[in-house]
């Protein structure tokens, strides 16, 4: 494939396959490390969610650590901790711990959202409002690395204070203001369709401030991408996962990842096939010549300086052959 004008870099949930368990994921998280980092991939980030039964990818900052510890060269990050669920210290020390256990490869992505459901949420002891408190819970965790913080005195992040650890904001739309007013590079999906993610990206960069995260705007665009022999047979591979939150949306519960042709013979609804189309649709496969059009469109209309590729399939070997067809569409740089 030739050279996409773009880094590319990983982001895995630890899915869970419905023949496996939650060990094997967070196994398999581990070994997928590896091999991203033989291929080139630039950075490889972790994922945090709380009960859901299709997801081992809980503990970021824990699994996070086990990745850097199997791996020497490719960067390793959160994709991302959500702020709402911790006190701003403990996640600068954790992070701290990190940095200097493993310097100069550790990423700070960090999220807003709270619980998928109002039971998550009561066991965090978090609720939706928290997520309104995402800015001032930035603002205070870096200043807990600068050391400038001013809300607690006399209370340092040790090992934290000083160290350099790169912020990013995951964001959908608001966390755009964010991430420009602070000076952090973007993290960015088409959650809610291209259009209103274009314009996100579009006002992060008029209003960005230079600082001492990012001299510059940044922008990473999330998305999940198959690449197969043929279209249909690409598109074959996202259906596990596309399932998935297809019924998660209704049933409220994100489950573990069938195989397609499983999936595919249920007997859907009318809206939950129309909701599986859709969420197919939005995703970039194809044969591998189709690929690489779509994604060198999709970095030319957001001028992305980055893509955090996000595929998850049933079955993992089917994921490592997507990563490898991908890995030398682009000059890599570790």
């Amino acid at each position: 494939m030739s050279a996409l004008p773009a880094r590319l870099s990983v982001l895995d949930r630890s899915p869970i396959r419905s023949d496996t368990s939650g060990a094997t994921a967070l196994r398999e998280t581990v070994a997928f490390a590896r091999e991203a980092e033989t291929l080139g991939y630039h950075r490889f980030w972790v994922s945090e969610h709380h009960g859901v039964p299709g997801v081992a990818g809980s503990a970021p900052t824990v699994l996070a650590a086990a990745v850097a510890s199997e791996t020497s060269r490719i960067r390793v990050g959160t994709g991302g901790v959500m702020l709402p669920n911790h006190r701003p210290l403990v996640v600068a020390e954790q992070f701290g711990v990190l940095e200097s256990l493993f310097p100069g490869r550790i990423d700070m992505g960090l999220g807003r959202s709270v619980g998928f459901t109002g039971g998550v949420r009561r066991a965090l002891g978090h609720g939706k409002e928290d997520a309104a408190d995402f800015g001032a819970r930035v603002r205070e965790l870096l200043g807990f690395f600068s050391g400038a913080q001013t809300a607690y005195p006399g209370v340092h992040a040790v090992p934290a204070e000083g160290l350099r650890v790169p912020p990013f904001v995951l964001a959908t739309g608001a966390g755009a203001d964010l991430a420009a007013e602070l000076g952090l590079p973007l993290v960015i999906g088409r959650i809610r369709g291209e259009a209103a993610m274009i314009e996100a990206i579009t006002r992060y960069r008029d209003g960005f401030r230079p600082s001492v995260f990012a001299p510059a705007p940044y922008v990473v665009v999330s998305t999940a991408v198959a690449v197969a022999e043929t279209a249909s047979e690409a598109r074959r591979l996202l259906v596990p996962e596309a399932w998935s939150t297809v019924y998660s949306r209704s049933h409220g519960v994100f489950p573990p990842l069938s195989p397609p042709d499983e999936i595919l013979a249920l007997p859907m609804t009318a809206r939950e096939r129309d909701r599986l189309d859709a969420a197919l649709d939005t995703q970039i496969h194809g044969t591998a010549p189709e690929v690489l059009s779509r994604l060198s469109g999709l970095a030319s209309r957001t001028g992305a300086d980055e893509f955090l590729f996000t595929t998850a399939t049933h079955d993992p070997a089917d994921r490592l052959a997507i990563y490898r067809t991908l890995a030398p569409a682009h000059e890599f740089s570790t």
